[in-house]
């Protein structure tokens, strides 16, 4: 199949929706599809990339390290004519996202939807963030589920919410899944060593972006108390964000900073090494829609110790792959985490390979072979309804009546903020 993927993150950036992106859009060339990857420019791209059109982005909007893409629709649009997509699929309800609905009206072919992100807990990267702008974003976001055809939900967690939220288009669940391989032969104890970790000390690791809404302010409260009273212990951060600096504070001001070790961005083998150094994941975000660095942990044989938040209460199995804290008090997490610690060795045998069971049935090959059903089953019900009539003049029509969908989309959502008072209760 042609497989046309649009997103407003790609690698080189570091997070979640680029890494889904990257996974998927790997695995499915791997099995012989055809991907074309439309995204944003990136500092210290200009590489060659073999089926991805960049187009021109804000870089580091208001101080965060998302860049905004200013769509050139000439550059997309030639890149189409060549590649002829079969099925589109947006990653993101706005910017890019509009044009992916253009793109698929005006070619007749399915628009499918990955909900990744929490949308309403990033409105503090926007310069004018107030309550009626989370109302604004969560119904924009759901309006925009509605003009696709199908919506692939990472979680059973966010296929509820959404539906609950007045989603109407076709829910599916499909998580983003590991690559097993990248963990094949990677070697946790020479990265301890590398990075001046002893060998016998139990290790908290944590990989993800530091950010506000990744709750790092108590992940990292609950981590330097733990290591207070368990001077053996030590913490691993991978990962670079703007909470970096109030973390690194956290662990000063309790007399802890030669015992957090900061590797910054990881990334392909070196990342999955980090992971087999640690003795447990510590989670702590309430944000995600599902837990993809939980369960890249697990493929490294990690227990988790996670608060209980969609995506989270998927993968983790208390008791049987790590600790899922169902109190989000610091006091809970702590002894979740002294729990794991406190496991005789066979006892973390048994957390270990309970992690790796659970990471095999969220491979990517499993997950990329669900989504290639979701585009057959389209593109099939697409074949049988379509009009005779292909003329340009139907074309036309089409891409005219989804510009205006996606302006009423807009302006009910706006209208929606507007009446709704501060506390985001309905007037």
């Amino acid at each position: 199949m042609n497989i046309l993927m649009v997103t407003n993150t790609f690698t080189p950036h570091v997070g979640g929706v680029a890494n889904s992106v990257a996974r998927f859009t790997k695995e499915l060339r791997r099995t012989g599809h055809r991907v074309l990857v439309v995204a944003p420019e990136y500092e210290g791209g200009g590489r060659q990339e073999e089926d991805v059109v960049r187009v021109p982005a804000l870089q580091r909007f208001n101080g965060s390290d998302f860049a905004v893409p200013v769509p050139l629709t000439l550059k997309v649009s030639a890149a189409l004519r060549d590649f002829q997509p079969q099925v589109v699929h947006s990653h993101h309800p706005y910017l890019l996202g509009d044009m992916a609905l253009r793109a698929g009206a005006a070619r007749g072919v399915p628009v499918v939807f990955t909900y990744h992100t929490m949308y309403e807990e990033y409105t503090h990267y926007v310069p004018v963030d107030f309550p009626q702008m989370k109302r604004f974003v969560i119904d924009l976001a759901t309006g925009y589920c509605n003009l696709c055809d199908t919506v692939v939900a990472p979680s059973e967690s966010m296929a509820n919410i959404l539906v609950g939220r007045g989603v109407t288009a076709p829910v599916v669940v499909i998580p983003t899944g590991v690559d097993l391989g990248v963990f094949e032969g990677a070697d946790g104890s020479v990265f301890r060593d590398e990075a001046g970790i002893p060998e016998g000390a139990f290790l908290v690791g944590h990989v993800g972006r530091l950010a506000p809404e990744k709750n790092m302010s108590f992940l990292a409260d609950a981590v330097a108390g733990f290591l207070e009273v368990r001077p053996d212990s030590r913490f691993l951060l991978v990962g670079e964000g703007t909470s970096r600096a109030e973390i690194l504070a956290c662990f000063d001001r309790r007399g802890l900073s030669d015992r957090i070790h900061c590797s910054g961005v990881l990334q392909g083998r070196g990342l999955a090494s980090a992971y087999r150094a640690m003795d447990v994941f510590a989670f702590a975000s309430l944000t995600e829609t599902q837990g993809m660095v939980l369960t890249e942990a697990m493929a490294a044989g990690v227990p988790v110790v996670a608060l209980d938040g969609p995506g989270a209460r998927e993968v983790v199995r208390d008791g049987e792959n790590g600790r899922l804290v169902r109190r989000p008090d610091e006091d809970s997490f702590r002894d979740a985490l002294r729990w794991v610690e406190e496991r005789t060795p066979g006892e973390r045998r048994r957390l270990s390979e309970g992690a790796a069971a659970t990471a095999r049935e969220y491979s990517i090959a499993r997950s990329a072979e669900k989504l290639v059903s979701v585009y057959r089953g389209l593109v099939a019900a697409r074949y049988v309804s379509r009009e005779i009539d292909a003329s340009p003049w139907t074309s036309a029509r089409k891409r005219i009546g989804k510009e205006l969908e996606i302006l009423r989309n807009i302006a009910r959502a706006a209208g929606e903020a507007v009446l709704s008072e501060p506390d985001g209760k309905d007037t």
